[in-house]
């Protein structure tokens, strides 16, 4: 960050911004280091979304009854390596939605798009749809894997796939290339509203920091407490977009390749508020906060602190 930021309106960085394949890498390489430390709240988080899937409350037996305590279950019966489920197909999934996220977000920025009225949420809607759709197949894998688990702490519908290749290949058999890209509808709203969410408010709330002066133009503060208000608003809007996405990858598919639970975005949200409760679109809130917060956090600080570094270097470069 320049002495600049404060003079910016709206925008993440400076006024002069990295290329956009360049925060396209930058993006991805920040939200693969996030997910590492976060994929644990994820694996948790899909399975208290699926517990008690379309059953009234207290009609079910709870296997997790809230974050800590499901950590602990699934590290207890299936180890370190059942809470980093999914994990490769998880960094691949961050790579390639975020990286496309954040990179056409930057070019929005660039062409001065988030620089007008309600510019930057419609760019981060924008950005989020394009990354989710392209990125869909790997979350879908990403979901199978992560809600699979022993028969005495299994939630929702068993895939039993053999790891990420045999998942990948499986899908494409059965259902052919259309089904890699299953449960879309979900992924695509979903992603549209976190990432406006998450783009918007720590653009606007790093502009607030630096207004109100509290630290240096070039301190990393600035990033961390706006990023930190990012996840906040993130977790409030998109839980519920989170629930009915989880529940679409994850439900069997029929012979004629429909889903056999629900039919679509709609269908599955009037499901669920008519047999859980309009609390049954807010299952797993708590690990959603606990993995969004921090993965906002790093992923945006460190995806701010790289794209600095890179503008730095820049200008050493044109000075030489």
């Amino acid at each position: 960050m320049t002495s600049a930021v404060p003079a910016l309106p709206c925008g993440v960085l400076s006024p002069s911004s990295p290329p956009p394949l360049l925060d396209f890498a930058l993006g991805a390489l920040a939200c693969c280091g996030a997910c590492v430390f976060t994929n644990p709240l994820e694996v948790v988080k899909t399975r208290l979304q699926l517990q008690g899937e379309l059953l009234a409350r207290g009609s079910y037996q709870r296997h997790y009854h809230g974050v800590l305590q499901a950590l602990w279950v699934v590290g207890r019966t299936d180890g370190l390596r059942g809470l980093q489920k999914g994990l490769s197909v998880g960094l691949i999934y961050q790579g390639l939605m975020n990286g496309v996220r954040l990179g056409f977000y930057s070019y929005c920025e660039a062409l001065g798009f988030t620089t007008v009225y309600g510019g930057s949420i419609l760019s981060g809607a924008v950005a989020g749809a394009l990354g989710a759709f392209i990125a869909s197949p790997a979350y879908l894998v990403k979901t199978h894997l992560q809600a699979q688990a022993v028969a005495t702490i299994a939630v929702g519908h068993q895939h039993n796939h053999l790891g990420m290749s045999n998942a990948f290949a499986t899908i494409y058999r059965r259902e052919g290339v259309i089904g890699l890209w299953r449960g879309v509808n979900g992924a695509v709203p979903r992603v549209m509203v976190g990432s406006a969410s998450q783009l918007a408010t720590f653009s606007s709330a790093k502009d607030w920091v630096s207004h109100s002066q509290w630290f240096s133009p070039n301190s990393w503060l600035i990033a961390l407490i706006a990023a930190m208000i990012s996840g906040v608003a993130v977790t409030i809007t998109m839980t519920p977009f989170d629930v009915i996405s989880t529940r679409l990858y994850n439900q069997p598919v029929d012979e004629f390749r429909r889903g056999r639970l629900y039919h679509g975005f709609s269908d599955c949200l009037l499901k669920v508020c008519q047999s859980e409760g309009l609390l049954g679109l807010y299952k797993g809130m708590g690990p959603v906060f606990l993995r969004l917060a921090p993965h906002t956090v790093l992923s945006m600080l460190f995806w701010d602190l790289m794209r600095h570094q890179a503008l730095q270097d820049n200008q050493r470069q044109e000075k030489t």
